[in-house]
């Protein structure tokens, strides 16, 4: 059979040196002990300005693996925070693929079915972009550019049950993140919605009631932002405009 692999586009960074553990622990949203682990790196406003994934490549050699675009922001915002830690930070060109079914490498959640990525393998990709494309929607996992910027709050997009860990020590964004988990909520998340032909922007509608807009679409499902208030079993219009059609959360 033959192995199901599909290009994964990064950026690259890395941070090494005596100091770089207690320094990326006090960066980024997750406890850096765990790598390789899922994170954010947050404004004091609990703003995203990256996901990363944390890859622990010796006790004082890190790379962080962005999304593509991304790693300018990353570098430039661990350097003006750096002050006297003894760390370097740096790009680093690298490729990365996604073999499902694979169990070495770092685990990649995803797409919905147990995968790894892995560094600089000599693999050809078998999935086309659009392909992949198609299977992240329908895991409902939020994109850099689709779902997440610098809009959203980590709580809307679920990234607080797989990006933060909240029994470590601070970081910038943690007392809103903190705040809105012990005494808020949040007024949307996102959701999968079942759907044919849907695109982004389109709005989403309970009657005369605008409750979201979508963000992804491919073949008969979408991601998209719906206010908490409206039913998981609620039927939904989308694209009124366009008279898309009608959808539910898958």
């Amino acid at each position: 059979m033959t192995r199901r692999v599909a290009a994964r586009p990064r950026d690259y960074v890395r941070v090494a040196g005596p100091d770089a553990e207690a320094f990326l622990q006090r960066m980024l949203s997750n406890d850096v002990a765990t790598a390789p682990c899922r994170a954010l790196l947050l404004t004091p406003k609990s703003r995203v300005i990256a996901p990363v994934v944390i890859l622990r490549r010796a006790g004082d050699d890190f790379l962080l693996l962005t999304e593509p675009g991304l790693g300018d922001a990353v570098s430039s915002t661990l350097v003006r925070a750096r002050f006297a830690a003894k760390v370097e930070i740096e790009p680093e060109e690298h490729t990365s693929v996604v073999v499902f079914g694979e169990q070495d490498g770092i685990p990649n959640p995803e797409f919905g079915e147990a995968s790894s990525e892995l560094l600089d393998a000599d693999v050809e990709p078998t999935l086309s972009a659009e392909e992949l494309e198609q299977q992240r929607i329908e895991a409902g996992t939020p994109a850099w550019g689709k779902e997440i910027d610098d809009s959203i709050l980590p709580a809307e997009a679920g990234l607080d049950e797989t990006h933060i860990s909240f029994t470590k020590g601070c970081y910038p964004g943690q007392e809103p993140i903190a705040r809105l988990r012990n005494r808020g909520k949040v007024n949307r998340r996102l959701r999968v919605l079942e759907v044919e032909g849907a695109r982004p922007g389109d709005e989403i509608r309970v009657g005369d009631k605008v409750v979201g807009r979508v963000t992804s679409a491919a073949g008969n499902r979408a991601l998209g932002y719906v206010r908490v208030e409206v039913p998981k079993e609620a039927e939904l219009e989308v694209g009124t405009d366009r008279k898309t059609g009608w959808a539910r959360t898958a």
